[in-house]
């Protein structure tokens, strides 16, 4: 899960990134209003599961933000974080299309538990614990890769590559979506995702009769699996 945290104030950004991030989660930041908006909206590269949004920004506030995310055609779950708790405020922030509302101070739990349910009501997998799919089984909190019940020895690339092979299943995924799920906007300058390409079949082929991982010239890699 990819989220985008826009919170100008840094102690509840730290809170909200140690916990999440203990829990496989991966976080984007921004500060403002301005630099949050460049993230999110549609003619930024980045594709989020879900959008944590204080209203009290530098630069755009957040309820302009959310409207001009919404005007634009943007549907990516958002979850308003904010001290502003009146009745008034809370139908605001539903009507310029906001999902959800908490009102700081906040439980991390409830967060989590509300983000959750965003997700998984958008079509997501919210912050499940496993994926299995055909001989393939993933835990995600311990991140450990099995199949056939086997352990498979993966360095965290490889299991980042097989996570969002998995995730991506039944359709393919690019080499370009998986240098941006894993470098962001830093990828390395050589080409490194056929090598780790290779490790991971090392694991997850080469000790088995049937391989699973498929290359797709000119599209990228895909998992060839019967359920």
């Amino acid at each position: 899960m990819k989220i985008l945290l826009i919170e100008d104030n840094t102690d509840i950004a730290e809170l909200i990134f140690d916990y999440f991030e203990n829990l496989g989660v991966t976080l984007d930041f921004a500060s403002n209003g301005l630099q949050g908006f460049e993230l999110a909206s549609h003619a930024s590269k980045q594709s989020y599961d879900c959008i944590v949004l204080d209203i009290m920004l530098p630069g755009i506030d957040g309820l302009t933000l959310c409207r001009k995310l919404r005007d634009e055609g943007n549907n990516t779950p958002i979850i308003m974080l904010t001290a502003r708790d009146t009745n008034k405020d809370i139908i605001d922030g539903f009507d310029i299309g906001a999902d959800d509302y908490l009102v700081k101070p906040f439980d991390l739990e409830v967060l989590e538990a509300r983000i959750s349910a965003l997700v998984r009501r958008a079509g997501g997998m919210g912050f499940q614990k496993t994926l299995a799919l055909g001989p393939l089984f993933i835990d995600i909190q311990k991140r450990q890769v099995k199949r056939n019940d086997t352990l498979l020895k993966l360095n965290p690339t490889c299991y980042d590559i097989m996570f969002l092979l998995m995730q991506k299943f039944p359709q393919p995924i690019s080499k370009r979506d998986i240098e941006w799920h894993i470098w962001g906007d830093d990828p390395p300058e050589e080409d490194i995702i056929r090598k780790h390409i290779y490790h991971l079949r090392s694991a997850v082929d080469k000790p088995f009769e049937t391989p699973v991982i498929k290359t797709l010239p000119k599209v990228g890699y895909i998992l060839e699996i019967d359920e």
